[in-house]
């Protein structure tokens, strides 16, 4: 048995609690933490991708060193229609993310390889039998009950290709919906990170959480294949599924997650309902923690508890969306509502992502010549939560990026 003793300890090393980590330490660096992640690699193995209007200032500087692209522009494309958005868009590897995090902590403040069992506000015993005490837990483990919530999921497989020769995409396409549409709303996403190397990703809005990944493999293979794309080498993959919510009760889901422990990210709640983009909220969660005045476990509980309540109400709307989108549309249809939304104002797009939508664009959203019959619709929004199925079965949560969805669209 190895006693540690820290002023802040964070549980989970993922997106979420790594900027949790930073921001603490950049604000606080007499603060002795102590990050735990159950994988060898801080951030897992994947991409995180967001809008330049979705991060402000503070943000993008508590972001500096971790971004490994940037392009100016993104495309989307629907069997009806396509069009080019003229919003910055960046991308960040689970690697660089890494060094980064270990550069501004230091190995002394960093555990890897090892599982946190159980925890309390001040309290933590690990896998290895190490025993924490701490004036501060924040668990940021990912999501670990979903029972509370109603909805669908969203799954992805994304591969990291190099190519036998340059691919020709200038930007990235962040949703190509042509492709044929299995299990849901499916889109496939790409990222071009050099001449010669993409990174592609197969996502569906689906009812159920079942992800085959041999048979998206195969899709993905299919889809570089179609457009005359030669693969060298894979370089690397990344998996998961997420949640997507349109119902449920947030204080059951509250009590299921945890006791008065402090949370952070997927763990509290902290994502986008329709879309599953969970690196803005985690960037704001993380900058306004980080700047508590009372950084006690009790205290940081009460913050997140009500931070994440805040969120919730802030997002019914969103809820609001997915319901519509997973019972209201037929599934092999779901890309028509998104298809529509792409056809909207460029501005309200850009406040949509960043969480700032307006009155007007809410109303703008649903009116107008709607994909959804307008009485199933109204039926749906009177019975919020009605159709969609409570979601059962435990996700793999990888806090991820940018990707699209529904009513709107997405971006992990």
């Amino acid at each position: 048995m190895t006693a540690r003793h820290h002023d802040i300890a964070i549980l989970g090393g993922g997106l979420a609690g790594g900027l949790v980590a930073l921001a603490l330490k950049r604000e606080h660096p007499e603060l002795s933490l102590l990050l735990v992640e159950q994988g060898e690699v801080i951030g897992g193995n994947h991409v995180w991708s967001f809008f330049g209007t979705d991060v402000g200032k503070a943000g993008r500087e508590l972001l500096d060193g971790m971004v490994v692209a940037a392009w100016p522009e993104y495309t989307v494309h629907f069997p009806g229609y396509d069009r080019r958005l003229k919003t910055s868009y960046y991308s960040i590897s689970s690697a660089r993310f890494d060094a980064i995090v270990r550069e501004r902590l230091g190995s002394d403040e960093i555990m890897t390889g090892v599982r946190a069992l159980a925890c309390s506000s001040t309290n933590a015993t690990l896998s290895d039998g190490t025993r924490i005490t701490a004036k501060a837990v924040i668990d940021a483990r990912g999501l670990r009950n979903v029972t509370d919530l109603t909805g669908g999921w969203q799954k992805f497989v994304g591969r990291r290709l190099r190519l036998a020769a340059p691919h020709g995409l200038e930007i990235p396409i962040v949703k190509d919906a042509t492709v044929e549409q299995i299990d849901g709303y499916r889109f496939v996403y790409c990222l071009p990170f050099a001449d010669d190397e993409i990174f592609v990703e197969d996502t569906y809005y689906a009812d159920g959480p079942a992800l085959d990944v041999e048979a998206i493999r195969a899709r993905i293979d299919a889809y570089v294949a179609a457009r005359g794309w030669q693969v060298a080498e894979v370089l690397d993959e990344e998996q998961g599924v997420l949640p997507v919510v349109a119902g449920g009760n947030f204080d059951a889901f509250w009590r299921a997650s945890g006791g008065a422990v402090a949370r952070a990210g997927v763990r509290a709640g902290l994502f986008q309902p329709l879309t599953s983009y969970s690196l803005p909220d985690a960037v704001k969660y993380a900058l306004a923690l980080a700047r508590q005045p009372d950084l006690s476990g009790e205290a940081l509980a009460q913050f997140s508890e009500q931070w994440s309540k805040k969120h919730w109400a802030d997002t019914a709307y969103f809820r609001e969306l997915t319901a519509l989108l997973f019972a209201g549309a037929e599934p092999d249809q779901r890309y028509r509502v998104l298809e529509r939304f792409y056809s909207l104002r460029h501005g309200l797009i850009e406040r949509f992502y960043a969480g700032k939508s307006t009155v007007l664009d809410k109303a703008r959203i649903l009116a107008g010549k709607p994909p959804l019959p307008i009485t199933r619709a109204i039926g749906v929004l009177t019975r919020l939560g009605g159709r969609p199925k409570p979601l059962t079965h435990q996700p793999q949560i990888p806090s991820h990026h940018p990707t699209s969805l529904s009513i709107p669209g997405t971006t992990k």
